[in-house]
């Protein structure tokens, strides 16, 4: 249930016309009052006697007893309530109880405080009523309206639990402004997947991302096609700014503007210089970071990402909270510049994810910027390795990258739970879900080639690897060696012994301080996490192969997911057998 407290106004009539009224787009059906101030109040809804003007008169009498030096200069209090598209459908005397509900809460009419203001709700659709009230009393006082917004949405989640709806969680006055339904109506007409506003915020969130500098800044607005203009000081500095889509105009022609705070509380021209605070260019720079004026490859701006993610898990499960709430936030630019850079197979999943973990991004722990600096350049490379087509090593390395956000992710869904950020919370968990299927995408070709190679290697090579992954992980052993992922595991062991590694070490190192619980498969994250760790390319496809068996002439590659016959020769060639 989302209550939302409409801009007040000065004209009651006609607010009651629009209410009344077929609707912008002819979607008010049978209009007709669920409730009122004395439960008797005209309804031209339902009564063909009462009139819209007898209505307004009512409505506006205390108003109109008071001097016209009393009187609030915008007199109107409009609240909607909506539910959801897979709550129940209400009656009308459930829908008459919540707008009693709601106006109690909110100051306008409580039964229990004597004279209250008066009040109409009105039911023009099924999932939704408009309050329209009047903000004199009835003894001729004002109402106090202090927290009127914060009360209602409390009363909202009470409403939910009692009439079984969908429970929504509390907001916390962080969150990005929602479209509005004139906005939500125009991107229908003009049939775009998301309305200007959601357009442009994911625009400039992937201008700002890694960006160093407001003209490094103002260039990629422009890049992306934004209109653009900015505020000054009389001395010249730069006060603000406000963005538009060149093709959507208002009535008269002219560009739709939304300033950089009304599009997210986070884009703000102060909020984003507080980003480029942390940059010190006095700084050295971490290690694998490229000389000022050059450009990584996309896979190793891809594994500087994975790296920088393994790093900040650390920091968001066990650090302050304002550094980890900035190593949050940074998480967000390198999705947004994974998303923009990803090979089509991964995009919209990408993309998705992004969208999603924006609210996870903002919290009321104020971060503190300038620890978060890896991972913000790790999103700076990114975005400067440039797009990637999702095959051989930057499609592997993209996989790995995955890998680790989603972890880095899941953790500061834990992260938002324990603080009760419980919006924060569930954006972070459905950015996760994204994120999942995009690294299932990513994954499959450079997980199927080791696949392979793991089941080519000899029976005594195969039995050694599995006597070493008991003792270096007792508790997870059988696990993995029941896992369809072991073969690839195997073979990454293997590539790892190949360049002097102790893959003892590694496989704890891989495991320290690190929580799988979350993995659908433990093998496919130790993959990523050595292959980091060792340094070995992530597509495995050129490496030479490790004790192989020569498999028959005529016979084909085991399939990456083995069936129980599959299983059974894995687990004899592992030395297995019950």
């Amino acid at each position: 249930m989302i209550p939302r407290i409409q801009k007040r106004g000065q004209r009651t009539i006609g607010l009651l016309y629009y209410l009344y009224g077929p609707g912008k787009f002819e979607e008010h059906i049978d209009p007709h009052q669920v409730a009122s101030w004395d439960h008797n109040a005209p309804d031209p809804g339902r009564d063909p006697a009462a009139t819209l003007k007898q209505l307004q008169q009512l409505l506006d009498q205390p108003v109109e007893n008071i001097d016209q030096a009393q009187r609030p200069g915008k007199h109107v209090w409009h609240l909607s309530v909506r539910n959801g598209a897979e709550d129940r459908i209400l009656t009308d005397e459930e829908w008459g109880d919540v707008a009693r509900r709601m106006v109690a809460a909110a100051g306008i009419d409580d039964p229990e405080q004597g004279a209250g203001c008066r009040w109409a709700a009105v039911r023009h659709a099924d999932d939704h009523i408009h309050i329209i009230a009047t903000l004199v009393r009835e003894d001729g006082y004002k109402p106090d309206l202090d927290n009127d917004a914060a009360r209602v949405q409390a009363q909202a989640r009470a409403l939910e639990a009692e009439l079984g709806l969908r429970r929504l969680n509390k907001g916390d006055g962080t969150a990005a402004k929602r479209p509005t339904s004139a906005e939500r109506h125009k991107a229908k007409r003009q049939r775009r997947e998301r309305t200007a506003r959601e357009e442009l915020r994911e625009t400039v969130r992937r201008a700002v991302t890694g960006a160093t500098s407001e003209e490094e800044f103002f260039d990629r607005l422009a890049a992306a096609g934004l209109l653009i203009r900015t505020r000054a000081a009389p001395s010249g500095d730069l006060l603000g700014y406000k963005v538009a889509l060149p093709n959507d105009r208002n009535k008269d022609n002219e560009p739709v503007f939304y300033p950089g705070a009304r599009l997210a509380p986070d884009l703000s021209l102060p909020r984003i210089r507080e980003r480029w605070s942390g940059d010190h260019p006095d700084q050295a720079p971490s290690a694998g970071t490229p000389v000022h004026g050059t450009a990584p490859s996309p896979s190793d701006a891809r594994r500087r990402a994975a790296s920088a993610a393994w790093t900040a898990i650390m920091i968001v499960e066990h650090g302050d909270d304002a550094v980890a709430a900035a190593y949050i936030a940074s998480a967000g630019e390198v999705l947004d510049a994974l998303a923009k850079t990803s090979a089509a197979h991964t995009r919209r999943e990408l993309r998705d994810a992004a969208f999603a973990f924006e609210r996870a991004s903002r919290s009321h722990v104020r971060a503190e910027r300038g620890h978060d600096r890896a991972l913000r350049q790790a999103a700076r490379d990114l975005v400067h390795g440039g797009p990637v087509l999702g095959r051989g090593e930057d499609g592997a390395t993209t996989a790995m990258a995955i890998d680790m956000l989603f972890f880095l992710i899941t953790a500061a869904m834990h992260w938002h739970a324990k603080k009760g950020h419980a919006q924060q919370a569930a954006a972070a968990r459905q950015a996760a879900e994204h994120l999942r299927s995009a690294y299932q995408a990513a994954a499959a070709q450079s997980l199927g080639v080791l696949y392979q190679r793991g089941r080519r290697q000899g029976r005594p090579l195969l039995q050694r690897q599995t006597v070493l992954l008991r003792k270096a992980l007792p508790e997870l052993a059988e696990q993995i060696l029941a896992e369809p992922g072991w073969y690839a595991l195997a073979a990454t062991i293997a590539d790892a012994e190949a360049a002097g590694h102790g893959p003892a070490a590694l496989l704890s190192d891989a495991v320290a301080r690190r929580e799988l619980d979350t993995a659908d498969s433990v093998s496919d994250v130790l993959v990523w996490r050595l292959r980091r760790l060792a340094d070995l390319p992530a597509d495995a496809s050129g490496l030479p192969e490790h004790g192989t068996v020569e498999s028959p002439p005529g016979t084909r590659p085991a399939s990456p997911r083995p069936t129980s016959r599959g299983r059974q020769a894995r687990d004899e060639a592992a030395g297995n057998t019950r």
